[in-house]
């Protein structure tokens, strides 16, 4: 497939352009001015090419993600739309849904109909037992308030979009290699889920991109075991 991937300057960015190079898609790699992948090019096909990958899979593109006419020639022609963009400690708390209202009016204007987006398990409730639900995540509500709103402005404006989108919300985020077993859930929370590492989260976005089933469906995903 030919993908773009927004916020691929970031950790979990990184992983998705790694991953999808090795895999052997081409991608479209969008920074923003002033920084690049934590993975340099060069490095990048070199992936490419020990997969058995013809080089020169991956493209690197600076543009800014607010402003739909400087991004929608960079969409056209592509497969699949993927955001790894994350709030900003330090930026703007409407970073998430000011970027999914410009890249969705992008896409409008290229023709892109696939779209994932990473958001946040924090913010979901549905299925949790009562002392996560009740005491754990208001907790959390309280400390990450803003980044929380931002989020689920973003959520209301993807599910009432025309695309074909997949929400991905992944919870505490780890660093490492990917443990290999991810779990998922389309209809609610998953217990005893409170950490993924950002790898697992690049794999399942990927795994995901060309599943119909997941059209028009938020995903719960999470590390370790339980149900």
């Amino acid at each position: 497939m030919k993908l773009v991937v927004f916020g691929a300057s970031g950790r979990i960015g990184t992983e998705l352009v790694r991953q999808a190079v090795a895999a052997g898609h081409t991608v479209t790699a969008v920074v923003r001015a002033g920084s690049s992948p934590q993975v340099a090019l060069p490095e990048l096909r070199l992936v490419a090419a020990q997969a058995g990958v013809p080089g020169g899979q991956v493209e690197v593109v600076t543009a800014d993600v607010l402003d739909p006419a400087a991004i929608a020639p960079v969409l056209a022609g592509h497969d699949g739309v993927l955001s790894a963009l994350g709030p900003r400690p330090s930026g703007p708390s409407d970073l998430l849904t000011e970027s999914a209202r410009s890249m969705l009016r992008a896409m409008d204007e290229s023709g892109v109909r696939r779209f994932l987006v990473v958001s946040v398990a924090g913010i979901h409730t549905k299925g949790d037992d009562p002392f996560t639900k009740y005491v754990v995540k208001p907790i959390l509500g309280r400390f990450l308030r803003e980044s929380f709103a931002d989020a689920r402005r973003m959520e209301e404006l993807v599910t009432a979009s025309t695309a074909d989108w997949t929400i991905v919300c992944p919870p505490r985020l780890t660093n490492g290699a990917g443990k290999g077993r991810i779990r998922s859930n389309t209809e609610g929370t998953v217990r005893g889920g409170f950490t993924i590492t950002r790898a697992d989260v690049a794999t399942y976005l990927l795994d995901v991109v060309a599943d119909p089933g997941l059209h028009r469906k938020t995903a719960i995903i999470a590390n370790g075991s339980g149900r």
